[in-house]
């Protein structure tokens, strides 16, 4: 196993409210090894709750099927948001899930096909296809409108309110309880800084798959 750095700063303070300001986190995460670590969804959850804006909800979130692999492998969408499945290989695919937060099934179906599937239950939909049994990834139904996936840089940006709250990190290999760890933390700087030593397992995705 293999320990991972996470790192956030760069807080820059604007109006959100008449009574809180919003920061700017951007979030660095590396191994020990100084390597970017991807599939990492941060989320920020506020300790006087949130509501998750009808415009998130709706925005275009795809899991593709691309080069025989999911793509991405790793996708965080909010609760409520409805998921596209488009099928871009030349070959049909049967795509599922058996994750008690939303099991389903798209029988088999082929290119320029789509399916679609709304997730409304917090958790982890891991996915598979029935035909090709190397295909596999992730949808993190996220209860926060503060979320954010790295990429292969390692990092990602969140803007968040200010105020006391909830700083998770959940990636699928994760030695961790459900794959995530938390811990409280109180935003109220123009400049923060966290850290989290973390095991888990080199992943090496198929090309597509970001």
């Amino acid at each position: 196993m293999k320990s991972v750095f996470f790192a956030l700063g760069g807080i820059a303070a604007t109006l959100i409210g008449p009574a809180a300001h919003a920061a700017a986190l951007t979030v660095d995460v590396r191994n020990s090894g100084g390597a970017p670590v991807p599939f990492a969804v941060v989320t920020w959850t506020p300790a006087t709750g949130t509501t998750i804006p009808a415009t998130e909800k709706n925005k275009a979130f795809v899991m593709a099927q691309k080069n025989i692999q999911f793509a991405p492998f790793v996708l965080a969408v909010p609760v409520g948001a409805t998921v596209a499945f488009p099928n871009e290989d030349r070959v049909n695919h049967h795509v599922y899930s058996f994750s008690p937060a939303q099991p389903f099934q798209f029988p088999l179906y082929g290119k320029g096909k789509s399916r679609t599937m709304s997730f409304p239950h917090p958790g982890t939909v891991a996915l598979g296809c029935n035909i090709h049994d190397s295909m596999s990834a992730y949808i993190r139904v996220v209860n926060t409108p503060f979320y954010a996936t790295t990429d292969a840089s390692g990092r990602v940006s969140l803007t968040v309110p200010d105020g006391a709250g909830t700083l998770a990190v959940w990636q699928p290999t994760l030695d961790a309880p459900e794959h995530q760890v938390s811990r409280p933390l109180t935003i109220t700087g123009a400049s923060m800084a966290q850290s989290f030593s973390l095991k888990v397992r080199e992943l090496a995705p198929a090309a597509g798959q970001y």
